[in-house]
């Protein structure tokens, strides 16, 4: 258990916050800097949110920027310490990697900040970011602890078998993946994802994070992964590179986005895109263990083209009756018929939400791409759902939607 902080170190910490607000981007570049000079600490890292857009310098701008002026209301950061906890476990982020960080972000601040970075400042940041690291290592400890006493838990990277690919739409493929070593695996929580450290032949390891696409049942996990013609090429890999007797490498399943084990109230799963995979996982498991909880799985995508594991939902909510399935395209194919494939047009409309599912009383969980969730997550508050009812997943920095 981390000392508490001394008032000297708070009273520092917050009179930093203009300046960190003024220099924070800076100050994570030059970090990030420091820290890719270690190729063993580089590898740690999903590059796919260190590009141009800077969206993960950015996010952890914000993030420092949070800290400092919550420094003495730490308890509003207990979420984002969740979330980063989940994030280490399966990146696989251990208590030895924290010094190089502290000694980036340190050397960083001397950089960045210059005569006004004394050694005070550093000294009480120096305090600040051990007693963060104090509690995020325990917390991940309980987390690592928890999957090892659980049947088919690992710690690290496991082998799995591709044993089957399915074209589940003209841009979604799903993997089926069973354990190398033939043993049971972890049954994850639905709503959880893997990490995936994928090997491209004459390139540098790629990590990326793919939600679990089926209900837990210990014997085999499903990702469902959109091919983007323009990401940073861990779903080009996938899609064409990984055929099955492929082997892939995770770590357990993570995340705190997942169904609860016993919903108390209504459930809403609204997605867009590929963001139905994790939205799929809780479909199932509520048609399995949950047939009388009211649940509404609203998707909004272009088209039937691209529209994956419609029938599979449907399927699950024929076996379901308090299961209901509405879907929006946003730009119908002439062969799609309102009514019959789809039950709307255009985008998803809060005021369709308020009118034709219990709103105010449900758990809503979102998933979808960026654009999407911004608009919900302030869509949905202005609509007053209370911000402990909205649970949302993003893979990537997602400081614009804390902001929201």
């Amino acid at each position: 258990m981390s000392e508490p902080l001394t008032p000297a170190t708070i009273a520092i910490v917050k009179a930093t916050v203009p300046a960190l607000a003024e220099h924070g981007t800076a100050i994570t570049t030059a970090m990030y800097a420091r820290l890719f000079q270690d190729e063993h600490i580089k590898a740690l890292f999903n590059h796919a949110n260190q590009g141009e857009s800077g969206a993960q310098v950015h996010a952890l701008a914000a993030a420092i920027v949070a800290y400092a002026q919550n420094i003495e209301n730490l308890g509003a950061l207990v979420p984002v310490v969740e979330r980063i906890a989940y994030k280490h476990v399966g990146y696989h982020i251990l208590p030895e990697h924290y010094p190089f960080v502290a000694n980036a972000l340190l050397a960083a601040i001397k950089e960045v900040l210059g005569d006004a970075a004394t050694d005070e400042v550093l000294a009480a940041w120096g305090e600040a970011y051990w007693f963060l690291a104090n509690i995020l290592k325990a917390r991940e400890v309980v987390l690592r602890d928890e999957i090892m006493r659980s049947e088919g838990g690992w710690n690290g990277w496991r082998r799995f078998v591709v044993t089957e690919r399915i074209r589940e739409s003209s841009v979604v493929t799903s993997f089926i993946l069973r354990p190398e070593d033939g043993g049971p695996i972890l049954r994850h929580k639905p709503g959880q994802y893997l990490t995936f450290r994928l090997k491209p032949v004459g390139a540098p390891d790629l990590k990326r994070n793919y939600s679990i696409s089926c209900g837990p049942n210990g014997e085999f996990y499903r990702i469902s992964v959109k091919r983007e013609a323009n990401g940073q090429g861990g779903s080009r890999f996938l899609h064409d590179h990984v055929q099955v007797g492929d082997v892939l490498e995770t770590t357990p399943p993570a995340g705190d986005f997942y169904l609860a084990e016993t919903p108390q109230r209504p459930v809403i799963l609204l997605s867009g895109g590929v963001g139905l995979t994790p939205m799929v996982s809780m479909a199932e498991a509520i048609a399995r263990d949950h047939p009388y909880l009211e649940a509404h799985y609203i998707h909004g995508t272009i088209s039937s083209e691209t529209h994956a594991m419609d029938a599979h939902v449907r399927d699950l909510a024929a076996s379901c009756q308090n299961l209901r399935v509405s879907t929006f395209y946003s730009d119908p194919l002439p062969v799609d018929e309102l009514g019959r494939t789809h039950q709307g047009e255009g985008f998803i409309p809060v005021e369709w939400l308020s009118e034709n599912t219990p709103l105010t009383e449900a758990d809503i969980f979102l998933c979808g791409p960026k654009p999407f969730l911004r608009t919900f997550v302030a869509g949905l508050s202005l609509a007053g759902v209370a911000s402990d009812r909205i649970h949302f997943e993003f893979f990537g920095p997602a400081d614009e939607l804390m902001a929201a």
